[in-house]
């Protein structure tokens, strides 16, 4: 998952890319408004409200502007009343006043994720290959064969075919299935490998070494 970190104090974006970084997320740093503005997209903004070169709460706007998706959590030492209920009219998903944990962080971050996803328009029908999905009523085929799935096996398999051919990283999956990226990455290891023996075909789901997943695209 792709988080854009804006914060202009150096030493705090180093530490929270480097936390961030070994929770799995790959973090792009940005110090000032005109920096953040041309980032590349990501899955969640990480925004400090105090920038040297323009307010936070007007870039809030405009990320908000560009996309309903994006995740937003507002990360400042502006902690009145006024500022928080400012942020969060302006587009914010959540507000985190400093200092603050990262147990606190990453909690916060998870939750907006998953609302972000419930947000996210599931499309009725997924194809890729021969392989076709009903996600309403949960049913799977590989050419024309019936596959019987677990519950977690059916949520993984849709997690990787919103976007064949795209590397899902566990994380990812882990906070599309399990609602959590603490979980044992192991667990993931073990139900992709139970999937891919139901699905009969090995080469469907593929390993990108200390990465995650990808359903291969035709």
């Amino acid at each position: 998952m792709r988080v854009l970190l804006v914060e202009d104090d150096r030493r705090v974006a180093a530490a929270l890319s480097s936390a961030l970084g070994r929770r799995g997320y790959q973090v792009e740093h940005a110090a000032t408004v005109a920096a953040a503005l041309a980032a590349a997209p990501c899955d969640l903004v990480l925004l400090d409200l105090t920038l040297p070169d323009g307010d936070g709460t007007e870039l809030c706007r405009e990320l908000r502007r560009r996309s309903a998706q994006i995740g937003i959590i507002a990360v400042t030492a502006r902690g009145e009343e006024r500022d928080r209920v400012l942020g969060l009219r302006l587009g914010a998903d959540d507000y985190v006043v400093k200092p603050f944990s990262m147990v606190e962080l990453q909690a916060r971050i998870e939750a907006v994720l998953r609302r972000a996803a419930r947000a996210a328009p599931e499309p009725d029908r997924i194809t890729a290959g021969g392989l076709r999905i009903d996600v309403a009523a949960r049913t799977v085929t590989v050419d024309d064969r019936p596959v019987t799935l677990t519950r977690k096996e059916f949520d993984i398999l849709v997690s990787l075919a919103r976007q064949p051919g795209t590397v899902v990283p566990r994380e990812r999956i882990l906070l599309d299935v399990w609602g959590t990226t603490w979980a044992d990455r192991h667990t993931v290891e073990v139900h992709v490998g139970s999937l891919r023996s139901k699905l009969g075909d090995s080469r469907l789901v593929e390993t990108v070494r200390g990465v995650g997943y990808r359903l291969r695209g035709e």
